[in-house]
């Protein structure tokens, strides 16, 4: 369906290609083959340009009216494969990086959070954090996108005492990995944690745990961390989950931050999702919110 024409009313999405660096660029990955639930997470970047345009680049802060429209950029486009050519995922984003104070990544399955991760962190992984939202630790063995965490800590070699992991759920893990990641040092914040001591207060605390030394931090959303109401096109996700509302704070509340280089939308399922397209809908909100903590700092 069309949308409408205002032209006191400009629509988000559609960024054009400007020459040289920019503030905030988009890129997808659009990774799915190894997920442990088989299904269509590689049509989700594709899904979420599509209703970008449904918002405006406009928000509040009190009295005061802003747009984001002011900062420059850019659309990325796809990485290919990114399943099949970590390396050149890698490399893709990497590029990307170097050319933005911002980057979000759309994914696909949380398998994306690996090359992401380590394009932003590129020689600086000695003093690199990471930050996850998600009910999921992803800390199981092999290659999938229950993996991304493990993979870091133990592949690539960042440090267990910069990785925090948020909106952690009961009955979504088991205890070994739940042993596995007390072992290494991981911070653990559970979702209890976070209905009962607020977005804002968690959002500092971890970035005082992965920013500790410095180094670039990585933020990972999962969005199957929200509850499955307000979720549906996520295979994980559960009932009492985070509100759309909290994972909105989160993506805004991280971006406002300087060492915050890169941040994930992960476990979104396009073909899944409910007829009214509210997962969707949801991740493109959190490229805004992302946007705005950007033109925020």
């Amino acid at each position: 369906m069309a949308l409408s024409h205002d032209p006191l009313w400009p629509r988000a999405g559609g960024w054009s290609a400007p020459e040289g660096d920019v503030d905030f660029g988009v890129i997808g990955v659009p990774t799915y083959s190894t997920s442990i639930t088989p299904g269509s997470a590689n049509l989700t970047p594709a899904a979420v340009r599509e209703v970008l345009p449904r918002y405006s680049e406009v928000f509040q802060t009190g009295d005061d009216i802003h747009t984001a429209s002011r900062l420059a950029r850019h659309d990325f486009g796809d990485v290919i494969d990114p399943d099949g050519d970590e390396a050149g995922a890698i490399r893709v984003v990497t590029e990307a990086v170097s050319r933005t104070r911002l980057l979000v990544a759309i994914g696909g399955d949380n398998a994306l959070t690996v090359p992401v991760a380590v394009a932003a962190w590129g020689d600086q992984i000695a003093t690199a954090g990471l930050i996850t939202v998600d009910a999921h630790l992803d800390v199981r063995d092999g290659v999938s996108n229950g993996s991304p965490v493990r993979r870091l800590i133990e592949d690539f070699g960042v440090d267990p005492a910069r990785v925090v992991q948020i909106a952690i759920a009961d009955f979504a893990n088991s205890a070994e990995y739940l042993r596995r990641v007390r072992d290494w040092g991981v911070t653990v914040i559970t979702r209890d944690d976070v209905a009962r001591r607020g977005v804002d207060a968690i959002v500092q605390e971890a970035l005082a745990i992965a920013g500790a030394d410095g180094g670039p931090v990585h933020v990972d959303l999962d969005i199957d961390a929200c509850d499955r109401s307000v979720a549906p096109a996520c295979p994980a996700s559960i009932p009492g989950g985070l509100s759309a509302y909290e994972m909105r704070q989160f993506a805004r509340g991280f971006a406002r931050d300087d060492r915050v280089t890169t941040i994930d939308l992960a476990e979104v399922d396009a073909g899944a999702d409910a007829e009214d397209g509210r997962t969707v809908r949801l991740t493109a909100l959190c490229v805004l919110e992302a946007l705005a903590g950007l033109a925020e700092r």
